[in-house]
Formats: C-alpha cells, structure tokens, sequence
C-alpha cells in the first residue's frame, strides 16, 4: 500500500491513544514501517532517532539479533498458553531471574499485560490481603503523590492525579489520600524550596498517622514522577517514606514501570536507597520493549496470605488472558541477560553524565523555565516567562510544536504538555544521545527563540 492510502484507513479507523484525533489527523504523522538500530523507519524511507525509546520501553534498540533469534526459537516451540492451570518454561524461568535481581524478600511473581495493569494487580492484592492476613483488618484506603499518574484502569487513575487525563471519569473513581509532591516546581508562589519539602514530610507524616487504621497501601513512582513531568524527588524522601509505612503496617507499593530497568542509574530505583517495596511493578523495558508484558512482584508474607482449601475464599481471583505470555517472556529473558553482557547500565551512566553537560548548554536561555534530570530521564520545561515561571498559554501547543520541529529534522519525541523529554534507550551509543541533543535543541531554539 501506498502512504497516502495507508494514512486513509488509518484517519478512518485507528483512534489513537492520548491524541486529539483532530490534530492527529491534521499533522500527517509517520506511519512506521520499520526501525534500524535506534532509528525508525516511515514508508516513504525517512529515519527518526527514537528520542523517547518507544514511550519509554526500548532498551536496547530495534532488531537486536540476540532477542530476535529467542523470540523465533520460542515460535517453534510454543507461542501462547494459558497460566490458568498451567505453567509455561520461560514464565518460570523469567520469575526466578527477576527474583534474583529484584531487592532482597520480593520472591513471587504475579504477571500482567502492561504498567496500568501491574500496578492494579498490587492494589487488589493489598487490599485482599489485609483481610486474610493473621489479625485480619478492614483497611480501604490507599495514598497516592499530589500529580501521580499509574496508569488508565479505574484503579491507578483513582490514584492518578494529573487532572488533564483524569478529570472526566471522577465519578467512576473510588476514593483516595493524597499527599504532596515534594519537589520544588510543586510548591505554592511565596514559599521556599527547603520549606516546602518540610511540609510535604510533615503531610506524609501527618497523613498516615492520622489514617493508619484504614490505609492499605502507598503507591509511588521511585526517585521520579515520570509522566508529571520528570519531577525527580529530594534524596530521602522514598526511604522516609518506607520507614513511615513500615511504623503503621502500611504496604508499600513501587510503581517502577518507567523508572525501572536502569533509566535511574540502577537496574531499579529502589536500590538507590536501599529500599525494599511490598510490591514491585514491572513493564515497558521488562521485554526490551519487543512486546507486552508486566509483573508484579510481592513477599512470601502476602503470598502466604493467599493460601487455604478452595472453599475458602482466599484465592487472588484475577487474571490476564496472556499472562506469562511465552513469547513476551523469553524476550524479556534475553533481555535481561543483554543488561549484562553489553554493561547496559555503565552506558546509561556513561549517557547521563554526557546528558548532565549537555542540558547545561540551554539552562540560561530564554523560555527554558527548569531542566530536571534523574539517570537518563530528562525534563524541559518551557514557558513564557523565565523569570516568574509563568505558563504559555495552553492553545500554543508550545510542546507539540517543538515535537513537530524535531520531527521535520528526523528526531521522534513527544512532550509531556510544554516539557519536552529526552528518554534515550538505556542501551543507546553516547554519540547518538548526543545527537538527539543536538536536534533536541535546534527544535527549541527554532519554536520558542527565532518564532516568539
């Protein structure tokens, strides 16, 4: 088929995620028909660096033969079957890999399909469990970060609170806590950076204290609120807050969908303050990024929760179709076996530090409001005016129309409203990271410096 018969069925059929179909339809995007290394590959042959990693789920780029060759050889064997009352090899053989690399006490594995659903598994079983554990509780409350975003099943979004995706389905939603983001961007006009990470440990504090009894669980993207905007936060804040839910009985739910697998400098962000979760959740980089697949990884203690004659009532009655999907599974193998043959996470650490210079080439320039950085997830973002911090106006579209100048000089990105992102393949050469630097900011200057 031709582009423009493709881009025909595509504007009358496809409904694209987390796109006004409007605007989609109008700006002509590429359709992909390829990929090469850490380029994609349109069908009229054009090249796009993969400035976000695929939404922020390639590793290792695109056509890795070694992930390849695993997923054809598993064709041969087997390329779906049910865990419903069977077992499949490369779903045990992953489970005991993520074990061994997971922080120590996280030992059972529940798989899913995606991050949204991985981390809906961790919320229905700390729930379940608090009801079936020795000295049963009825707690039924959870505690989410002031701007958090799980994911876009009824659960995570009750736990979301980015009001742009979240505010039509209010009245589906079951209710929630929610303390404030401790980072500096979040704080109110007229109060200082220390003064405002005080407060926001005085709220955690305060807030689980005061509502010990009915909190199940804590949900948190470690280090990095991703899809809020990169909000990276102080030092101490996840340990302080293990400690506090550890105090009152609370569980601890790490959302590491798209932190984990070495975007932070570790392989999870835990690790970098040394903190165990009651729940682990998984996706987007666990394959590679090749194909669908999440897990949820949690204690002996709450799986032991969970055990009893069928009668009882304890089973955890949920499920995937394709959980422990083969083919997702021996690519995830491969995967992370790729982490340590090619020292994946030294060449992230290499890029970070190559990010930190170059990001300190446009922190004074005009429009540039704040660059936030943790490992290789970067965050500008743009506004109208630097010296109050001031918004532009959100009909300009500012990131949108940086996205689109990137586009036309062969860099696929896409913001986050007016922050613009840099979230190379942990995997991704220091030369190329430097070249979605280099296009990165020429589409910047020319959208908010030259066309003001």
């Amino acid at each position: 088929m031709t582009t423009a018969l493709l881009r025909q069925i595509d504007n009358a059929h496809v409904w694209h995620p987390f796109c006004q179909m409007r605007e989609f339809v109008a700006d002509d995007a590429p359709i992909i028909a390829s990929a090469e290394g850490f380029e994609l590959i349109d069908t009229d042959g054009r090249r796009f660096l993969d400035g976000v990693s695929s939404l922020w789920c390639n590793v290792h780029g695109h056509r890795v033969l070694e992930i390849d060759r695993v997923i054809r050889e598993q064709l041969d064997r087997v390329s779906h079957s049910t865990l419903l009352g069977l077992s499949n090899v490369p779903s045990i053989e992953l489970a005991a890999e993520l074990v061994r690399r997971a922080p120590t006490g996280l030992t059972r594995v529940f798989y899913s399909d995606d991050g949204a659903t991985a981390v809906e598994v961790a919320l229905k079983l700390a729930y379940q469990f608090h009801r079936q554990k020795p000295q049963p509780e009825a707690r039924d409350l959870f505690v989410g970060l002031s701007a958090a975003y799980h994911g876009d099943t009824v659960g995570t979004v009750s736990l979301g609170n980015i009001d742009v995706f979240h505010h039509s389905y209010e009245r589906l939603l079951f209710p929630t806590l929610r303390v404030p983001c401790p980072v500096a961007s979040q704080r109110p006009p007229n109060v200082d950076a220390n003064s405002w990470q005080q407060h926001c440990l005085d709220e955690l504090e305060r807030t689980l204290a005061a509502n010990a009894e009915r909190i199940a669980a804590f949900v948190i993207e470690p280090l990095v609120q991703a899809a809020a905007g990169i909000l990276v936060h102080p030092p101490g804040y996840l340990r302080r807050v293990r400690e506090l839910t550890q105090r009152h009985g609370i569980l601890l739910i790490a959302d590491e969908v798209a932190v984990g697998f070495g975007r932070t400098g570790t392989l999870f962000a835990c690790e970098q303050e040394n903190v165990v979760p009651d729940f682990l959740c998984l996706s987007k980089g666990i394959t590679g990024g090749y194909l669908p697949l999440a897990a949820t990884l949690t204690t002996d203690e709450v799986y032991t929760a969970f055990l009893g004659e069928p009668a009882s009532g304890r089973t955890f009655f949920h499920g995937h179709t394709y959980t422990g999907n083969p083919l997702g599974c021996a690519a995830a193998l491969a995967s992370l076996k790729l982490f340590e043959t090619n020292r994946v996470l030294d060449n992230a650490a290499e890029c970070s530090t190559l990010l930190t210079r170059r990001l300190a080439e446009i922190r004074d320039w005009p429009h540039v409001g704040e660059i936030r950085q943790k490992g290789i997830l970067v965050g500008i973002e743009l506004v109208a005016d630097k010296a109050t911090q001031q918004a532009f106006a959100p009909k300009q579209r500012i990131g949108h129309q940086v996205t689109l100048a990137a586009r036309r000089r062969g860099l696929f990105t896409r913001p986050l409203g007016d922050v613009v992102t840099i979230v190379p393949a942990p995997a991704m050469p220091a030369e190329l990271v430097n070249r979605v630097c280099d296009l990165l900011f020429d589409s910047i200057r020319e959208v908010v410096l030259e066309n003001k």
